[in-house]
């Protein structure tokens, strides 16, 4: 909430500058390495009932994802009728509903035994059980491909959007409008499934959606055809990052869920940064289309290289359900 009232005061001040900008973004991504493993892990403890427990993540992870393609939509539809000062300062006041909200809420505290290991170690060990369980690995690793390769279209939209389909600041907001609409749909579908067992084949497929929608956009330069694409790629990119939320979740052992969820967090949050850089950088080289073009593609063959790896996981996953009730005869991702 500071960090967003302070770029709003900055802006209707007329003192903003860009190491503001770079200062804001390093205090935000600080904030965001210790509130999003938490608050992914908490998700856990506000769920009573274990049979829920399936259903209680999708829905948290499809609403978290959704929002992240949702909240820049409107933002861009906000920028278009007024400007980014009144963007940053509803989003700052908006968070006064959620602290509200998290002081309102009554939680029974769970008994846990105290540890001694030091620092490194958990990490240590956070990352031999990350990276040693096959199926968390390849849903991190794919995801940080994503991250990396596809995710950085977002910043790419309001060049797409001046150059390519000659349009302005409404342009970009219809644009990021639709690709909200799609994250809206895949999130919708997502919460309403009523077991985990079929959301290990939703990640490839959605992945592969995602890509396809970027490869498809790049050789669009109508603004109708771009609007549906964007829509596409909003659902397949939505799914992708929901159900790998979900999976991991229901997956890993609690006294690992923190550090587990840091890794995803590095993987989501952490490698879009170097993405959107290395996006600006092909973009100004090879242009726009191009740059989403192998975007699209990094993401299509990241989706096959799972896809074959995916049987494979359903064995090694599959005692992980049978122990948590989930499942007794049926294997992951079916």
């Amino acid at each position: 909430m500071m960090q967003a009232l302070a770029l709003a005061f900055l802006f209707f001040t007329g003192t903003i500058e860009v190491w503001h900008l770079m200062l804001l973004s390093i205090f935000l991504g600080c904030v965001n390495a210790f509130d999003t493993p938490a608050r992914q892990s908490f998700v856990i403890d506000m769920v009573e009932k274990k049979e829920d427990l399936g259903n209680a993540i999708a829905l948290n992870s499809s609403m978290v994802n959704a929002a992240r393609l949702i909240g820049p939509s409107i933002g861009g539809i906000l920028i278009s009728a007024t400007n980014e000062g009144i963007c940053f300062l509803l989003n700052g006041l908006s968070y006064l509903f959620v602290i509200a909200s998290l002081l309102m809420m009554k939680i029974t505290p769970r008994k846990t035994k105290a540890k001694n290991s030091q620092v490194l170690q958990g990490l240590k060990e956070g990352f031999s059980y990350t990276f040693g369980f096959a199926p968390i690995r390849s849903i991190i690793l794919l995801l940080g491909l994503v991250s990396l390769m596809g995710m950085p279209y977002t910043v790419l939209v309001p060049v797409f959007a001046k150059d390519i389909l000659h349009g302005g600041p409404h342009t970009f907001g219809f644009l990021m409008g639709a690709s909200g609409i799609g994250a809206l749909i895949g999130a919708l579908y997502l919460a309403s499934m009523k077991t985990v067992l079929r959301i290990g084949k939703i990640i490839p497929l959605s992945t592969a959606i995602f890509g396809s929608g970027l490869v498809l956009l790049s050789l669009s330069r109508s603004f109708l055809l771009s609007l549906i694409l964007m829509l596409i790629a909003g659902l397949g990119m939505i799914m992708e990052t929901a159900s790998s939320n979900t999976i991991l979740q229901t997956l890993v052992e609690d006294d690992k869920r923190g550090r587990v969820m840091s890794f995803y967090t590095m993987a989501f949050m952490g490698t879009t940064p170097f993405g959107s850089l290395l996006a600006g950088g092909l973009a100004s080289s090879l242009g726009v289309p191009n740059t989403l073009m192998i975007g699209g593609i990094s993401c299509i063959l990241g989706s096959i290289a799972f896809a074959i790896e995916l049987p494979k996981l359903e064995r090694i996953a599959h005692p992980v359900y049978v122990e948590l009730g989930i499942s007794r005869d049926q294997e992951f991702g079916q």
